[in-house]
């Protein structure tokens, strides 16, 4: 099998840290090659939803064929994957690095290389790609590019000496980039001759296609009309239309070793097209798959719940439209007492979450209730098997249980020297382990292992406020350790709600528990009768809180006379005030649940 360069195509992806200029400059490359007509061209051209521009964040990886004719006279196909810079959707990375062979790596010559900087930078390495240093932003006042070449040097430990000076805003420099690209990263190798092999590195549905596939041929050709394997799920399909982004879809008749572009075979589901699998001819099919990338794993479970419960039917419909397009994320359906019809859902961090639950809310018109985050445990029990528990709610008796384990995280932050002891004191906290403290520069890099419990709730927002902003942070999970967990469940007036209940340690569980019955005195609503609140453990009330009856005046018609005419009303008031506490129903209002999973600030 020989093998050759493809010496005029470039595949590269852009790295960075969240807001340090992927979008513009895959928007000025973009408009330097002349590959979208000026009148069509709009801010972060790659990123297509509107959720992505409103919050200025890359969700899902894109890509792009671009056209560059260089100083050499020769014309490069430059194929360009912008990619997320959230911890999130590092998996998005992962896939779309496994499809390059070099990278930009982008870094904010004001503010130097951040948490995910570092991360995205390791993937990118891991993978074995050629990296040239950008530095954005020089036009800015605060630039020192000197200073952040010599950064990136010792924190990263990657030559910056050529580092390409630029501006993603004004254009300036963005010739050089393109030159930089077609000089120093490698072409891709192929054999043409040999049996097709193709990575899948991303599908998504359309109304009107069906599924789309993003493939990056390594050997071999692809032609319409062509029968293809995949070989993970060893399912057959027939090519149907074939070609590559110029942002905009343009059918070609090949694709070619070392090019990227995307397939259509009449697929019915985006779960039929594992992403990382192996797409191979039929007949003559290659002899191994590619190693392809792990699965992206859920690690944080929520509940959600429609407001209305007319509304489950069409909350199960978006649902399945949403999972046709991210595979990431799983759902089941479940009940509660206090909620109704629901469904459990998986997530790959909060801000995955979030964007779910606002695009479920905004393309969906639906008004949803999510329940506090979770983690997933890991339960031994006596009988020596073991279950995984996503939902506190589920928990097996207690008398069953060896052992409770919870994952753990390794998080890498990156602050300013002034704010240091505050974070320090956050992650000591939230039952964080130090591992390492040095200096980047005039910044503090500590590394923490903490347990992923105390980060769902709301470590992020804590950290950028305690840091007014500055800090960064980027985690992955390392492992699974024993924690000394209680389940804490909440009860109204005797009766246990579901909704509320949560896994906590032990040594938090007493200020957990108060600080959920203060905020539920305030949003329950005064009844007939006196409302206990409690915060229990097993048997063990941790917290108690009592919101007070409405009481009639009952002694106004008592004018004078004897004390005990007053006494016998007030006892006669008091005994049908103990009788409607025992059949009355506490009736807990929306906004309740609502406020009281937003607690822990």
């Amino acid at each position: 099998m020989t093998t050759h360069t493809f010496d005029n195509i470039r595949n590269f992806s852009i790295v960075a840290h969240i807001d340090h200029g992927k979008s513009t400059l895959a928007d000025r490359l973009i408009q330097q090659t002349g590959t979208v007509a000026a009148r069509d061209m709009v801010e972060q051209v790659l990123d297509s939803m509107d959720i992505e521009r409103e919050r200025g964040i890359t969700i899902k990886a894109q890509t792009v064929r671009l056209e560059y004719k260089a100083k050499d006279g020769k014309t490069y196909i430059l194929n360009l994957m912008d990619t997320p810079g959230h911890v999130d959707f590092a998996y998005e990375v992962s896939r779309s690095l496994a499809a390059c062979e070099g990278s930009l790596l982008v870094v904010d010559a004001s503010q130097g290389v951040e948490a995910q900087t570092l991360a995205n930078v390791y993937h990118a390495l891991d993978a074995g790609h050629e990296i040239v240093p950008v530095l954005n932003k020089i036009d800015l006042p605060a630039a020192e590019p000197d200073r952040i070449k010599q950064q990136i040097e010792d924190v990263i430990g990657i030559d910056a000496s050529e580092a390409v000076p630029i501006s993603a805003k004004t254009g300036l420099g963005i010739d050089l980039v393109l030159e930089a690209i077609v000089t120093r990263l490698p072409p891709p190798k192929g054999d043409e001759t040999a049996p097709l092999k193709a990575l899948l590195v991303d599908s998504w549905y359309d109304a009107y296609l069906g599924v789309v596939v993003l493939v990056r041929i390594l050997d071999g050709t692809m032609k319409k009309g062509q029968k293809i394997k995949m070989m993970g799920t060893d399912a057959h399909y027939v090519v149907d239309k074939i070609g590559v982004f110029r942002p905009k879809m343009q059918d070609v008749t090949v694709l070619g070793p070392g090019e990227i572009g995307f397939i259509t075979a009449q697929i019915k589901q985006v779960a039929d097209t594992r992403v990382g699998d192996t797409i191979t001819d039929e007949r003559r099919s290659c002899d191994a798959a590619l190693p392809g990338f792990k699965p992206a794993q859920p690690v944080v479970f929520c509940g959600l719940f429609p407001v209305d419960a007319a509304e489950f039917d069409d909350l199960r419909a978006a649902m399945g439209r949403l999972r046709l397009n991210d595979a990431s994320f799983s759902y089941e359906m479940e009940s509660s007492a206090a909620l109704g019809f629901g469904f459990r859902c998986g997530f790959l961090g909060l801000l995955h979450l979030e964007i779910i639950q606002e695009r479920l809310e905004r393309e969906f018109n639906l008004d949803l209730i999510a329940t506090a985050p979770s983690v997933v445990y890991k339960i031994s029990l006596r009988d020596g098997s073991e279950i995984e528990l996503h939902n506190p709610a589920d928990m097996p008796d207690v008398m069953q249980i060896i052992a409770i384990n919870e994952p753990w995280i390794r998080a890498t932050i990156l602050t300013p020297d002034e704010y240091l002891g505050s974070v320090l004191k956050l992650c000591q906290d939230r039952r964080g382990a130090q591992i390492d403290l040095n200096y980047v520069g005039k910044r503090a890099m500590v590394i923490y292992d903490l347990p992923l419990n105390e980060v769902v709730f709301d470590f992020y927002d804590r950290l950028k406020s305690i840091s007014k902003g500055y800090a960064s942070f980027d985690y992955n999970i390392t492992d699974y350790r024993e924690g000394d967990l209680v389940k804490m469940s909440v009860l109204v007036n005797a009766e246990p709600v579901d909704a509320l209940s949560m896994l906590v340690h032990r040594g938090r569980a007493e200020m957990r528990g108060r600080a959920m019955v203060e905020k539920l005195k305030d949003l329950i609503p005064q009844h007939m009768f006196q409302i206990p609140i409690q915060a229990a453990i097993g048997g063990k009330i941790i917290a108690r809180e009592t919101v007070r009856a409405l009481r009639k005046d009952v002694t106004a018609k008592c004018y004078g006379g004897d004390v005990t005419r007053k006494r016998k009303l007030l006892e006669k008031q008091k005994e049908g005030k103990k009788k409607m506490r025992q059949f009355g129903k506490v009736e807990i209002p929306q906004e309740a649940f609502i406020a009281a999973l937003k607690m822990d600030s």
